[in-house]
């Protein structure tokens, strides 16, 4: 007895001992790894603290979805291959909503076929590029979804865009033919362009009586009667083989056709699922622009590829957002830009939380209207997600951290390579080192966002754009080791110690005044609340003799009824001197991109010129302490220097 005691007593003492040296072990490892690493050993022991869940978590889907990818690609799938999968396992299910109209998976299927075999009898083949110009509908998905059946490339143009944009759009793609609705005939028409007008014209929408383009072709009663098999090109469509092609929005300049192959669509719609916590019972509302990858591909995706059933809308409606979400018993919704902030203006109704989402999904949800956002609308989770239609800089917020657009693990930052560059302040070029390479900021300095570049990697892979040269220009080398490379994101983040990611602008936005840098969105987050989340833009301009560009904002007011007190008020107690606006432009109108992003080139270049200006024009006056009207004699003064600013 005694010697059983003892030897329990020895095995527990060993034990302890094992466990205390097993201890000491992960203690000496970490005391080694901070000195290396230049971090002190309880920022490091905080951190493992605080985030070795959420990163345990986040690997465990990252695993998950690597191994999605590696099965699409050893099999060499595509998007319309794994859709036909999914078709003939639930050829009933509702596929999309779109207004009055249930399109079942086979329907989807079928119509698709339609539309791949006929342009296939017209000549196009495995490569071509044929653009899409036309309002959402579901014949909008199969239209390109058929033209993938048969290795085409749709050109998904703006429907939005006219003269050089528009024509733009479809040459740089090098489109074959030209699909669009009757609705978008006068566009076409307007562009007198010997070239486009000499391509097949197909119009849809329209009787054959309301085509007014010559020679143009009621696609609509061409696809009656073509053949709805699944055309036999599908075989010879693989993983790696061009989509589409998606412009970019436009807002600092012509649009950019950015290659989307099918490894890329696969990966955005798999890391919803994966990542965000999809399941097929979900009802997904998608009323964005189809031209766009976040409804386009990600949002109906989720029908074509996940099996879901999703809401598609001829256009984003502010009054009817909820009331369709309690419609269709919607579980999911997607937002992106400024749609949130919409949704705030309009006064609280009852369907505010009258339905049953748990959870939206999106990107551009401000964080100054993100705890606002959620309470009202009874949101149980937010999934902001970051990343541009073309790069391979993609992050998401998984946990619904308050305003983040994602995050990165400072415990293993390289099992998803990538991070925040050091920029200069002056000329907004990355920095480097006495050895040529790049420099990583450290938590709380912003920087620009890159991903490494891996070839042929569905994940880590730039497919660029259509143009070769705008493709080079997103591209820094040698980064972090000789001869490597990554795609320059245009963005300026910056990282909390636990590795979560804010956006802070765009690197065209930011602009320097009195030796400052001033971050535009965060001066459109502050007088927003000035103006009830009505539209706003910032942006800086030229001043003669004076360093940098002083703030200006844009403030759409059509009813004039902005309180410049309580906007001088709160620009002074909310933001540093450099950074409130010195210059106030009233105007009736903003223009938008199709993607709800709100345009400034155009404002930049008119500066604060009283003399051209029609809109109504303020200036703070330092020495009235409130914005006072921007007169021709004082707008002279300031280009003369007679007023310092």
């Amino acid at each position: 007895m005694f010697r059983i005691a003892a030897a329990g007593a020895v095995g527990s003492v060993l034990s302890y001992a094992w466990k205390l040296s097993y201890i000491h072990t992960l203690f000496a490892i970490g005391i080694v790894y901070c000195l290396l690493c230049g971090r002190s050993f309880t920022t490091f022991l905080w951190q493992i603290y605080m985030t070795l869940p959420r990163d345990v978590r986040a690997l465990y889907r990252y695993i998950c979805l690597k191994i999605k990818i590696h099965h699409a690609q050893k099999n060499d799938l595509s998007v319309p291959k794994i859709f036909q999968d999914v078709a003939r396992r639930q050829p009933n299910k509702v596929a999309f909503y779109f207004e009055d109209e249930a399109w079942t998976f086979a329907k989807v299927d079928e119509y698709s076929n339609r539309v791949g075999n006929y342009f296939a009898s017209r000549g196009i083949k495995h490569g071509d590029a044929v653009a899409i110009f036309k309002e959402n509908s579901v014949e909008y998905v199969c239209l390109w979804l058929g033209l993938c059946k048969i290795g085409a490339v749709p050109a998904l143009i703006n429907y939005n865009l006219r003269d050089d944009p528009l024509m733009h759009c479809i040459k740089i793609a090098n489109c074959k033919a030209i699909i669009y609705g009757k609705e978008q005939q006068s566009a076409v028409n307007e562009l007198k362009d010997e070239e486009i007008s000499s391509l097949p014209h197909y119009i849809t929408n329209a009787s054959s009586e309301e085509i007014k383009v010559k020679d143009g072709v009621n696609l609509d009663a061409a696809l009656a009667t073509a053949d709805n098999s699944t055309p036999p090109q599908l075989k010879n469509v693989g993983f790696v083989d061009k989509m589409v092609y998606i412009y970019t929005s436009g807002t600092t300049g012509l649009p950019k056709a950015a290659v989307i192959k099918h490894s890329r669509g696969i990966l955005a719609v798999l890391a919803g699922e994966v990542m965000i916590g999809f399941t097929t019972s979900d009802v997904v509302y998608s009323p964005l622009p189809l031209y766009h990858l976040a409804s386009g591909i990600l949002g109906s995706g989720q029908a074509l590829l996940g099996g879901m059933s999703v809401v598609l809308k001829k256009k984003f409606s502010v009054s009817l957002y909820w009331k369709d979400c309690q419609k269709y018993g919607v579980t999911a919704a997607q937002y992106i830009g400024e749609i949130c902030r919409y949704l705030l203006t309009v006064p609280e109704k009852p369907e505010d939380k009258q339905h049953k989402v748990r959870l939206m999904f999106g990107n551009g949800l401000r964080p100054t209207i993100w705890d606002d956002f959620q309470k009202r609308f009874n949101i149980p989770k937010i999934c902001e997600f970051y990343g541009s239609t073309e790069g391979n800089t993609n992050i998401i917020n998984m946990d619904g951290k308050p305003g983040a657009v994602g995050f990165v693990s400072v415990l293993f930052p390289k099992v998803y390579p990538v991070a925040l560059l050091k920029i200069d302040e002056e000329t907004k070029e990355i920095v480097r080192d006495s050895n040529g390479m790049c420099v990583k900021c450290q938590p709380g300095e912003a920087g620009e966002f890159i991903g490494k570049i891996v070839k042929n990697d569905p994940v880590r892979d730039f497919h660029g754009y259509a143009d070769e040269k705008a493709t080079a220009k997103k591209i820094v080398r040698d980064v972090f080791v000789k001869g490597d490379c990554a795609f320059l994101s245009g963005d300026i983040l910056v990282m909390d110690y636990e590795g979560y990611l804010y956006f802070k602008d765009r690197t065209g936005d930011t602009f320097r005044w009195k030796g400052e840098n001033v971050a535009t969105s965060e001066v459109e987050g502050v007088i927003c609340k000035v103006t009830g989340h009505g539209d706003v833009v910032v942006y800086g301009v030229e001043v003669p003799g004076a360093e940098g560009r002083a703030g200006m904002v844009a403030i759409l007011d059509e009813e004039k009824t902005l309180d410049f007190n309580l906007l001088h008020n709160t620009v002074t107690k909310s933001l540093p001197s450099y950074a409130r606006p010195l210059f106030v432009r009233i105007v009736k109108e903003l223009e938008k991109t199709g993607t709800y992003k709100l345009k400034k080139v155009k404002l930049q270049e008119e500066g604060f010129n009283a003399t051209t200006i029609q809109d109504a024009l303020y200036f703070l006056d330092a020495k009235q302490k409130s914005y006072v009207p921007l007169t021709v004699d004082v707008y002279n003064k300031i280009v003369t220097g007679e007023v310092r600013l």
